[in-house]
């Protein structure tokens, strides 16, 4: 058994960057910046009013002094005139300041009447201006890899950039074994239950960049499971879920050996997720899971999220832990690396009652996995313990 640290390198050992696609803007949130964006103009383009009020000369801006009104400015039509001693243009919030005007008065302290003005008792010292560039320049750069989120599109849109260069999103084919299984929706049989591994597998997949395709449940007979890997050709990551341990009518071992995986580890020191294997199947990394729902869907968040960020070029690095301070004792860890399902309140973690790794409702319940090292010492309520985020 090795450790999970030991086998978070081999996994990135067995995936590589994956190319570049071009995609137009409208498609890019949620998808990672493959090269980076320069911006092909300022923003604002033009110095533009902060507010509606009065464009003028702001040495001239003392209270009670009264102002002739020569034009308008609006978003999108300016005023093509000089402002001059003694005069104003109404101005409209992202409208161009006119050429001689360096202040706009806002609209609440000035008294209009018809074409004059006459400025309030009271003025700020606001010039109520966005300078020409005050957000960004031409040229401005967007580095990449960068995961882009809304913010950055509407960024980017803003530069002027119609498509994006991002990483391609990595394929994966999802394989459930066993003669126990049936797919949602389906009459199991007395000694059935339902597929729920892979349906959970794709959402964490999905969400995290990838296409994944789930295919039809492998039995437990080298000819079923051989078609599923043959129905698996052409993805980039290839993840098995159950008959991986050593049990009679576990064979995905066997059958992937006799198609030729290079098997990089078999098993863990961890709980739960300990029957995990991984190696090189053909041009595909491989990632067999341990068949109980919660260990799969834990390795799934360990291993597989990992694994995804780095074939998406944003590097090959644990998932982020995060910290929060116990809310209870807990007794001395065991030998393995434990994830416990635990809930966050107020900045304490709490875990589950039950660890049980078949109980997905416990799962469910959860927005946290509570990381305690192999062979962890008693810990005491308040202190700190990491965590990593569901």
């Amino acid at each position: 058994m090795i450790s999970v640290d030991e086998a978070l390198e081999t996994v990135f050992a067995l995936v590589s960057p994956l190319g570049a696609e071009k995609v137009p803007l409208h498609e890019a949130a949620g998808r990672v910046l493959a090269q980076p964006v320069m911006a092909r103009r300022d923003q604002p383009p033009f110095s533009s009013s902060a507010m509606d009020g009065y464009a003028l000369r702001g040495e001239e801006a003392q209270p009670g002094i009264s102002f002739e009104v020569i034009g308008e400015a609006a978003a999108g039509r300016r005023f093509n005139g000089i402002v001059g001693p003694g005069q104003a243009v109404r101005i409209f919030t992202g409208a161009p300041v006119p050429q001689g005007a360096d202040k706009v008065i806002i609209q609440e302290d000035v008294e209009a009447a018809e074409s004059c003005i006459t400025l309030a008792d009271r003025l700020d010292e606001a010039a109520h201006i966005r300078p020409r560039g005050a957000d960004f320049a031409a040229g401005t750069e967007i580095a990449a890899p960068r995961l882009l989120s809304s913010a950055d599109v509407a960024l980017l849109a803003a530069m002027n950039i119609p498509q994006v260069a991002v990483a391609r999103r990595p394929e994966v084919a999802l394989i459930s074994t066993g003669d126990e299984l049936v797919m949602p929706g389906e009459a199991p049989g007395p000694d059935q239950i339902i597929a729920s591994n892979t349906f959970g597998l794709k959402a964490l997949l999905e969400a995290n960049g990838t296409r994944a395709r789930i295919l039809p449940i492998a039995r437990d007979d080298r000819a079923s499971l051989e078609t599923a890997f043959d129905l698996a050709r052409g993805a980039d990551l290839v993840v098995t879920i159950g008959g991986a341990s050593v049990g009679d009518h576990d064979l995905v071992g066997d059958v992937t050996a006799s198609l030729g995986m290079e098997r990089a580890f078999y098993k863990v020191k961890m709980r739960p997720g300990k029957p995990l294997m991984a190696g090189r199947l053909g041009g595909a990394a491989m990632v067999g899971l341990p068949g109980n729902p919660v260990s799969a869907m834990v390795c799934g968040h360990v291993f597989l999220v990992p694994m995804i960020r780095a074939m998406l070029g944003l590097g090959a690095v644990r998932s982020t832990r995060l910290t929060a301070r116990l809310a209870h004792d807990l007794p001395a860890g065991g030998p393995r690396e434990h994830y416990m399902r635990a809930t966050l309140r107020a900045q304490e973690i709490t875990p589950a009652p039950s660890q049980d790794s078949a109980l997905l409702s416990v799962l469910a319940k959860s927005d946290a996995l509570l990381v305690r090292p192999a062979g962890d010492r008693p810990r005491q309520k308040g202190e700190t313990a990491e965590y990593l985020p569901l």
